[in-house]
């Protein structure tokens, strides 16, 4: 089976490219499973119950966020009623929504989603490993195929992540930085692996934001106010082709896409 992951969905000219080519790729990659990270897709911070539902309607199965999944408050009853929907799952127990996703894809094999957000440099989480091994540990053994989008701004946590898991995982993909890297590939024991799968979002800027205004905060220190950039408009994801009776990654391949 052929798992598409889209990176960090920013902003309203992310959401456009997403919505103009995910069905098309869909169709011509035989993609079985779409998990898009949207965790920036309303204005370039959180996610809306509306874009939400605009990005189920073009063929994202799973959607994925990260820190700022709590920054519009009215995505918080969505995450307790759709389970769809996943917030990082080593935030604490009863805050609203959860890490873990279990999708039926379209040729019918059952695929645990799971969401953790990274500890260095971010806001103080429980341990991302400890809680992949607590979710791993609870999944149906039939459930071989598993995703993981590590939302980490560390690449030596990502890459720690990747081995840790390697072989309890069908792919480790990061996000969080908006920057691709060009280390995709299969581990050892069978699990594809990208440090960061990178921004579907405006690449004319400095990770989604007008460059004058972040300039202007760096050469300053002074408060600025942020507005997302439109222009060289790209989506970055990942192809990742997973046996279905191992769950073990037998390809992996970036995919860009440029308006």
């Amino acid at each position: 089976m052929r798992i598409f992951f889209i990176g960090d969905i920013f902003a309203s000219v992310g959401r456009g490219i997403v919505l103009e080519n995910c069905q098309r790729i869909v169709t011509e990659e035989k993609v079985d499973l779409v998990i898009a990270n949207g965790e920036n897709s309303a204005g370039g911070f959180g996610i809306n119950p509306n874009i939400a539902d605009e990005l189920f309607s073009v063929g994202v199965d799973v959607i994925t966020t990260g820190n700022h999944v709590w920054d519009k408050r009215e995505i918080y009853d969505y995450l307790a009623r759709d389970s769809r929907v996943l917030r990082p799952a080593n935030y604490a127990p009863d805050l609203p929504g959860r890490g873990l996703h279990i999708a039926r894809a379209r040729n019918g094999v059952s695929c645990a989603v799971l969401n953790l957000q990274g500890r260095v440099h971010m806001a103080p989480t429980d341990c991302p490993f400890r809680k992949a091994d607590e979710l791993l540990a609870g999944l149906d053994e039939a459930v071989r195929v598993r995703f993981v989008d590590f939302h980490a701004e560390a690449t030596s946590e990502k890459m720690a992540m990747g081995w840790y898991l390697d072989g309890r995982v069908s792919a480790v993909v990061g996000t969080h930085t908006h920057i691709p890297t060009a280390d995709t590939r299969i581990l050892p024991k069978g699990t594809a692996y990208q440090t960061d799968c990178g921004m579907t979002g405006p690449y004319d800027s400095i990770i989604g934001v007008e460059k004058d205004a972040v300039l202007r905060k760096f050469l300053t220190s002074m408060p600025v106010r942020f507005e997302p950039a439109r222009e060289m408009v790209e989506l970055h994801g990942v192809l990742i082709d997973v046996e279905e009776s191992s769950g073990r990654a037998t390809a992996a391949r970036r995919v860009e896409v440029r308006r």
